[in-house]
């Protein structure tokens, strides 16, 4: 199953995210449903704000739709999702197998073909926090976009486990209970890309992409630094006549 949460469901940002991830995984002949109805929460940021009920709430419905449905292996597309479903559904009798579809993506990359004249550019990753420090995977992404023809892969000097949170954890990103000015780790952090010579900042988390974009806006650096998501960086380089 490809689990696309409430943010992928939702949201504007997310919904496009999740389309082109679902259109990767296509391509990469990679076989997956998705839930036509009984999308929910998944609950890891109700969890992250103390709203440990609720969280359980969230997270059992969610079970009994999996189960129902005879679920057992679960590619999903925020690692808050991925990060929730992994580590806390378990003690609540969800027990699958469980993937952020970059570590999916990352080993059927050689499935895919590349326009020979797409572009590349300097990338710079920004790892988050929920597949970066809490589940320790770092390299899933990086290996995707080195697979990328023409894909200069730059590092911020803030990087893997030291990696600057965007801001949106922690339910912030439905709260917004942390300022948006020019000290908040959004705008920190698009400035960091833009140190380290990034033309283009890839994330791998619909919430990721939406703090960071409005990051590159209000620090007017629309001309130098766009955001984009690590699936949208290999769907706009493919040749889909060939694929």
């Amino acid at each position: 199953m490809f689990f696309t949460d409430d943010i992928g469901t939702h949201d504007p940002r997310g919904q496009e995210i999740a389309r082109s991830v679902a259109m990767l995984l296509q391509k990469a002949g990679i076989s997956f449903g998705i839930l036509s109805d009984g999308v929910n929460s998944d609950g890891n940021d109700v969890k992250a704000m103390g709203e440990t009920l609720l969280f359980e709430a969230l997270a059992k419905k969610n079970i009994k739709v999996f189960n129902d449905k005879k679920v057992k292996k679960i590619i999903t597309l925020s690692p808050h999702s991925f990060n929730a479903i992994k580590n806390d559904y378990p003690a609540l009798d969800g027990r699958y197998q469980v993937f952020h579809y970059t570590q999916v993506l990352a080993f059927a990359m050689g499935r895919l073909k590349f326009s020979a004249n797409a572009p590349g550019g300097k990338i710079a990753f920004h790892d988050p926090c929920y597949l970066g420090r809490h589940n320790t995977d770092y390299e899933s992404a990086r290996m995707i976009l080195r697979s990328v023809p023409g894909v200069k892969l730059v590092e911020m000097d803030r990087n893997r486990k030291n990696a600057l949170c965007c801001g949106g954890g922690g339910g912030n990103f439905f709260t917004d209970l942390l300022s948006g000015g020019d000290d908040s780790s959004a705008r920190v952090r698009v400035s960091e890309a833009e140190d380290a010579g990034a033309q283009i900042l890839a994330v791998a988390c619909p919430i990721c992409a939406v703090m960071l974009e409005d990051a590159v806006k209000a620090g007017n650096l629309e001309e130098t630094l766009s955001v984009r998501e690590v699936s949208e960086i290999v769907t706009e380089r493919m040749n889909f006549q060939k694929a």
